[in-house]
């Protein structure tokens, strides 16, 4: 049985010719790993291709192609530097038809605003679209036998454009049926993250950062040995390292732990990257495709409770908190039920929720609908919003049954004050928020307290026995 390993390259890992190589390299000295390439679009595109869209959907059409010469320009230079003479100018054709297609694309979208979702995701196809093409002829120019495969041939998907959703059955045999033959016949195949298509085999995505989703969903389909997750850091690590310059990597994670990481704002991992991998019980590792050797952080089933218990520190900014005060909620039932219909209504997700006897504090990343979900919310009770709050996760296994945690954690920042304060829904995480202005403030005094101390102790306890 033929059991690949997916590679995942973001980005940041495609952004000029140099990293392409670098890409190559990764693929042909793991040849033995029966490796799937799954890739995003050249860092920046993906934005310029969605800034184009808005641009053309307020009918400023000329404006919008122009804004696009400079990207497509930069994948023919690309090439230039990569390809021979031939394979050079046969990528260069590619991509002067793609930007023919985009600017249809964008002048139906300045007529047809009704089908504006639609038409922007067939545009943000292009992206994933010409990076792994390209990184399919780099790896053949390379030594290496690899195929083009456009990925609406595996991922089905369903009509929510933007974010749409997988339907499994139909991706699995679509997957396997294009993809086990080139496996069998020791090709690599190369396919873009975030685009699939519908059952009408129109062009979807998966909303943004769903190269992952894409790579965990092929994972699953074909059974995988690993799924590896290439990107510009070593790995997960301790705490933002924009913010924490002293974070490490953290060498091993559970499951539970990678997702609620990734939830509370650790940029390495998209957060529905784990449930294909859970559900298959699919080791999920990220690596560095800037210094591969190094070894990055695993993620699979179990990991065991470290010594400090707390494994790493996310943060998430942008952060809105609502609170829903009713004398109506004591001793009453259908009141939470209620509440949320609210949200439900409004396609609005809830991160953190706590209650009390007789209100419900809870937290927003979207406050698009806010307005309107207030005055729903206002029939229900007295409603107070508090904005630009951020929201901090300290995260590892075993932190509910440890004791003294969460002391150390509010004596560590004694003098910031905390708004809302959640555990108990997970035994890995404890969840609080505080104003967004402090929050860098808190991130480093956290980490500072449980990962720089303890090393500080350690290494004098060293010093004093030699």
């Amino acid at each position: 049985m033929i059991m690949p390993t997916i590679m995942k390259f973001g980005g940041t890992s495609v952004a000029d010719a140099q990293a392409f190589e670098k890409v190559a390299r990764i693929v042909r000295e793991r040849i033995q790993q029966v490796p799937v390439v799954v890739v995003s679009a050249m860092s920046g595109f993906t934005d310029a291709l969605l800034a184009s869209t808005r641009i053309a959907r307020e009918g400023r059409t000329e404006e919008a192609i122009a804004s696009l010469e400079s990207s497509f320009l930069r994948h023919s230079e690309t090439a230039k530097e990569l390809l021979s003479d031939e394979g050079s100018l046969a990528f260069a054709k590619v991509v002067d038809l793609a930007q023919r297609a985009v600017s249809q694309q964008l002048q139906v979208i300045a007529l047809q605003s009704n089908r504006f979702r639609a038409l922007q995701d067939s545009v943000l196809a292009f992206g994933e679209g010409l990076s792994s093409l390209l990184l399919a002829h780099v790896l053949t120019e390379r030594g290496v036998t690899a195929m083009h495969i456009d990925a609406r041939e595996c991922v089905i998907t369903d009509e929510e454009y933007g974010c749409a959703a997988p339907l499994f059955e139909q991706t699995f045999s679509a997957t396997q049926s294009t993809l086990l033959p080139f496996l069998a016949a020791e090709s690599v195949p190369v396919l873009g993250g975030v685009i699939g298509s519908n059952t009408q085999g129109l062009t979807t995505t998966l909303g943004r950062g769903g190269s992952d989703y894409t790579a965990a969903i092929i994972g699953a389909a074909l059974s995988a040995r690993e799924i590896q997750i290439w990107t510009d850091v070593s790995g997960v690590l301790t705490a933002d390292p924009r913010v924490v310059p002293a974070a490490q990597t953290v060498e091993r994670l559970s499951y539970g732990e990678a997702a609620e990481l990734a939830y509370f704002g650790a940029k390495v991992l998209h957060p529905k990257t784990i449930q294909p991998a859970i559900e298959d019980c699919i080791p999920v590792r990220i690596c560095n495709s800037r210094t591969p050797d190094d070894v990055g952080t695993l993620v699979c089933a179990q990991t065991e409770t470290t010594p400090r218990t707390v494994k790493a520190i996310a943060h998430k900014t942008g952060v809105t908190t609502v609170q829903i005060s009713s004398a109506r909620m004591l001793g009453a039932y259908g009141f939470l039920r209620a509440l949320f219909e609210v949200f439900e209504k409004h396609r609005t997700v809830v991160d953190v929720v706590t209650t009390s006897e007789v209100s419900v504090s809870l937290s927003l990343d979207d406050a698009t609908s806010l307005p309107a979900i207030v005055e729903e919310l206002s029939n229900l009770g007295t409603v107070r919003v508090e904005n630009r709050r951020a929201i901090i996760c300290v995260v590892g296994e075993g932190l509910r049954g440890t004791p003294g945690i969460a002391a150390r954690v509010f004596s560590t920042i004694s003098d910031i004050n905390v708004t809302l304060i959640s555990q108990g829904a997970s035994s890995i995480n404890f969840t609080f928020a505080i104003e967004e202005e402090r929050v860098n403030e808190a991130v480093r005094r956290l980490h500072e307290a449980f990962f720089e101390a303890d090393s500080s102790a350690c290494r004098s306890s060293m010093s004093d026995k030699l």
